[in-house]
């Protein structure tokens, strides 16, 4: 199968990372923030954002903004800044629309990256419901994401938590195994469970 498209995170998971304590350099809105990375980043970035974003559409509009605050470390505010996590999600969808049409000839995605992990789901919710360092609410909408858009995006979405999680988590070296063998399961690139690797506990 052809490789995906990037070795690093990709998607909503990759949006996600924008919004960290230097994030505001990058744009005065989370719409200018997103806008600038898309901008310098490939159309088969924002086809993976997109598909990911459209996905998501079949969650309530409470469970996303649940997901985006469980992944993103410094995302406004939904009450004041965003709307609701429905109307986030579908901005980021149209800014994705907005950047592919500033470019021709963007080739559909291909191969590894139409992976939705199906076959994953219930490793990636054994996973989900073993992460106790996690809010309840945050580990119930991750097994929502599992199930009703994909395992590939919950698994994601779940390593971004883990990195956000407070304190910092341990992770045994079997646990990071299990995440590892997820990762290549999906035909993730060298990058995106490599990013939790440095909390894994010293034998």
């Amino acid at each position: 199968m052809v490789p995906r498209f990037t070795e690093f995170d990709f998607g909503v998971s990759w949006v996600m990372g924008f919004f960290h304590q230097d994030g505001t350099h990058d744009g005065d809105t989370a719409a200018e923030i997103v806008a600038t990375h898309l901008a310098g980043w490939s159309g088969e970035a924002a086809l993976a954002v997109r598909r990911d974003a459209r996905t998501l559409g079949n969650l309530p509009s409470e469970t996303l903004e649940v997901l985006w605050n469980a992944g993103a470390e410094y995302l406004p505010s939904f009450d004041t800044r965003l709307g609701s996590g429905a109307e986030w999600t579908r901005e980021v969808v149209g800014l994705c629309d907005a950047r592919l049409s500033t470019e021709t000839g963007v080739r559909p995605l291909a191969g590894a990256d139409t992976e939705d992990g199906e076959a994953c789901l219930d490793a990636v919710v054994a996973e989900i419901e073993a992460a106790r360092f996690l809010a309840d609410e945050v580990r119930a909408a991750l097994v929502d994401c599992a199930r009703r858009c994909t395992p590939d995006l919950a698994f994601r979405v779940l390593l971004r938590a883990i990195l956000r999680a407070t304190p910092d988590p341990s992770l045994s070296p079997d646990r990071y195994g299990r995440l590892e063998a997820v990762g290549s399961a999906l035909q993730y690139g060298e990058f995106v469970v490599d990013n939790v690797r440095f909390l894994v506990e010293e034998p």
